[in-house]
């Protein structure tokens, strides 16, 4: 069935502004887009509209549970950075109308022994021994993982021995130093990783004194409100030359530093958040732990100059949340808040909406999303007002048209999984891990 978007302003990343057009989809593309278009068996008034590309979320946790809240918010593609491949598999497998977003992905995490995680289980593997970072990767790579993670406590020579048999297998490596000892960016840089999450290991390589284990007089040391521009952009010119792309996770540093007033707004989403006790939970039972998310907050006006001057030097900087890590970073609206925190940085409104669709794209060599041309994948968020003016209307969503299908907000509200369909899925998911050997004793998955 074909579907004909009649009448909206369309964003064109070429021009960097709207353009009145229609848009004809076909199946799960772009058959054309063009003024005065008649054809289409459904056709949808986009007059007075405001038509961008699908958001795409370059840095979350995803579980079944919530998913469909990413969707509802206009985000319609996630990079998923840690977890399991065989608990996404129904959604990673789903056609591309469903309602839950498309998924890109890695499988456990690799740390090392002393992983804030624990010991090996389902998510994560935690080990010193480079004979087993390297199965693990390959183990990976036969799974199907998009991409490798690296985490925070592997050693240096582990860590080298994972980027270099990823690169063996053509797979992208992705660190997250936020905690990190051993490595900084700039060494992660030179091993050949390819992502860098939460702008993370900048400040160790600013000061190598530092870490977030450091004492309370190295942290009283470090300018935090008034960033080091000149070793920043130092270290930024290092990470561009080595091809490095960074996801600097603005939102979830920002959550940590406003704690219990944490951002929100009235919004169906959020509110449809709330009734996810699991989710709501597990961010206040971080908030009666606020010392840790304190020490994460104090970061957040670094991690907003770096990502900005990274840009400015020329290298990608890409959108994500780190949902829904730290606290009360809400599936799909977090995107919204990096989207105003990138505002807030110095990237204008068109850079910033770059950054969350082409730009990302182009990042995962996915030519087919983020851009609203012929061919491309149908994912497109239609909007009340124009995003260029104010990036906060993003946030307010007629339509998303998810793989050619159009869905209300509401109707994405309502695939939300019941409570009982979670429970019966974590339950099977619990026994296919304990029969593989992959639950250790006393750990839990959620």
């Amino acid at each position: 069935m074909s579907v004909l978007l009649k009448g909206g302003q369309v964003l064109d990343f070429e021009k960097g502004q709207f353009v009145q057009k229609d848009i004809l989809l076909n199946g799960n593309k772009i058959l054309a887009v063009a003024t005065n278009l008649q054809t289409g068996s459904e056709i949808i008034d986009c007059s007075g509209k405001w038509i961008i590309p699908g958001l795409i979320d370059m840095h979350v946790h995803i579980k079944m549970g919530f998913a469909p809240l990413f969707t509802a918010a206009g985000v319609t593609t996630v990079r998923n950075m840690a977890g399991s491949l065989y608990e996404l598999h129904n959604m990673i497998e789903a056609p591309s109308d469903a309602p839950t977003p498309r998924i890109i992905s890695t499988d456990r995490l690799i740390d090392g022994s002393k992983s804030l995680w624990g010991e090996t289980g389902p998510f994560n593997l935690s080990t010193d021994d480079e004979r087993k970072v390297i199965e693990e990767v390959r183990r990976q790579v036969k799974e199907g993982a998009s991409f490798i993670k690296v985490y925070n406590k592997l050693m240096p020579e582990t860590m080298r021995a994972a980027v270099e048999e990823a690169k063996l297998h053509h797979k992208e490596v992705s660190c997250d130093l936020i905690h990190s000892t051993q490595v900084n960016a700039v060494d992660a840089a030179d091993m050949g990783i390819d992502w860098n999450e939460h702008a993370s290991g900048f400040i160790q390589a600013m000061y190598p004194q530092w870490s977030t284990q450091a004492e309370a007089n190295v942290w009283n040391e470090i300018p935090w409100d008034e960033p080091d521009e000149d070793s920043i952009i130092e270290i930024c010119r290092h990470l561009i030359k080595k091809g490095v792309k960074l996801c600097p996770t603005i939102a979830f540093y920002d959550q940590a530093r406003l704690l219990e007033n944490y951002w929100k707004i009235t919004h169906p989403v959020i509110d449809k958040a709330f009734e996810n006790q699991g989710l709501i939970g597990q961010w206040q039972m971080f908030l009666q732990h606020s010392a840790g998310l304190e020490l994460l907050g104090r970061q957040h006006k670094i991690i907003k100059k770096i990502a900005y001057l990274y840009h400015q030097a020329g290298g990608t900087v890409v959108t994500g949340t780190d949902t829904p890590a730290g606290i009360f970073t809400f599936p799909g609206m977090a995107l919204h808040r990096e989207l105003e925190l990138f505002v807030e940085s110095g990237f204008t409104e068109i850079e910033a909406l770059s950054a969350a669709t082409i730009n990302a794209a182009k990042a995962l060599q996915r030519i087919d999303l983020g851009n609203i041309i012929v061919g491309n994948m149908a994912d497109l968020a239609i909007l009340e007002n124009n995003p260029l003016v104010d990036i906060k209307h993003t946030r307010k969503i007629s339509l998303v048209v998810k793989g050619g299908k159009a869905f209300t907000p509401k109707d994405l509200l309502n695939a939300v999984p019941s409570d009982e369909e979670v429970e019966r899925f974590l339950e099977k998911l619990l026994q296919h891990f304990e029969e593989v050997g992959l639950l250790p004793k006393n750990q839990q998955m959620y």
